[in-house]
């Protein structure tokens, strides 16, 4: 058995294959871009599924960017490949296909949010009309609780239950691992390590040293975002991180929403700038991670999508 599948049975929570619809295009809508989650690819069935139906329903070009060129690459990346380069993939992919040059919508699933995400700050060009985050790890998580040592994927959750704790802002596990550079441990978001090696408190521009007005600047010109709670998942800890939430810094117990947390209030990369624009929307879903209908995902694009 590969890696990529063992993974993908223990850890993933693998996109739902949906019903395609019929095909008809418009080369004049805004085209679809999607990203895959964790353990998951666009070589997947329901990710094909999906990027298809969206295209069809809306009539315009879709297209899932992998950040690897095969399925088991494409699912490797998700673990063995740090965020900020599957981001550089990902921009270099988006830039290579002319139709998409006149900017497009976006739908993450889990934690293809944070490459989005790290596209929108780091190049937006072309730019990203709507962000539509279905359940997303869009201001990381502070822990993974379905990622059991004892279970079928023992090594690699050893890994991260290793990694994740003293040593996880080195510089050695930030460039080694994806999930460590989301990962943001309340009781260490404030120290001299996550201010200097974490990626995601680069994004974040937290710490004396980060200040990059680039990242907030590309952050507000984004014309919509659709966050998506599953208010039962298990997956993205805490879920309030899905509407840019997070536990209150020094403590796993309290969670602070968008508006309370440091990062909306210092407006740090933007947040508070679009929430006053009333660009940001919220919804949920009843459910675990990634339990959606096809119901709900079209009628997400067609509600929230700008044409």
């Amino acid at each position: 058995m590969s890696l990529s599948v063992v993974l993908t049975a223990a850890v993933a929570f693998i996109a739902p294959e949906v019903s395609v619809g019929e095909k008809n295009v418009d080369v004049g809508k805004l085209p679809t871009v999607l990203m895959h989650g964790m353990g998951d690819s666009c070589f997947n069935k329901g990710m094909k599924s999906i990027t298809e139906a969206v295209g069809n329903n809306l009539g315009s070009y879709s297209v899932c960017i992998p950040t690897g060129d095969t399925h088991a690459k494409d699912t490797d990346n998700g673990f063995f490949m740090t965020m900020n380069t599957n981001v550089e993939v990902f921009a270099a992919k988006i830039r290579n296909d002319t139709q998409l040059a006149g900017g497009f919508n976006a739908i993450g699933f889990s934690q293809g949010n944070s490459i989005i995400r790290g596209y929108i700050q780091k190049y937006n060009d072309p730019p990203v009309k709507t962000f539509l985050s279905v359940h997303g790890t869009v201001m990381g998580v502070a822990g993974f609780p379905n990622c059991k040592p004892d279970g079928l994927l023992g090594p690699v959750c050893r890994i991260l239950a290793e990694s994740l704790g003293d040593d996880a802002y080195t510089k050695k596990t930030q460039d080694s691992l994806f999930q460590a550079d989301y990962f943001r441990d309340p009781k260490r978001v404030t120290s001299a390590a996550y201010y200097n090696n974490s990626e995601i408190a680069e994004w974040n521009n937290e710490g004396p040293n980060n200040n990059n007005q680039t990242y907030k600047e590309n952050f507000v010109k984004v014309e919509r975002f659709a966050m998506i709670k599953a208010l039962k998942d298990t997956m993205v800890f805490p879920n309030a991180g899905e509407w840019w939430g997070q536990f209150t810094p020094g403590q796993f117990k309290t969670v602070q929403n968008m508006n309370e947390t440091e990062m909306y209030q210092k407006d740090l990369f933007g947040l508070q700038t679009v929430d006053k624009q009333g660009k940001i929307l919220f919804n949920s879903t009843p459910g675990n991670h990634l339990q959606f209908t096809e119901a709900d995902l079209l009628w997400w694009v067609d509600n929230y999508f700008l044409a």
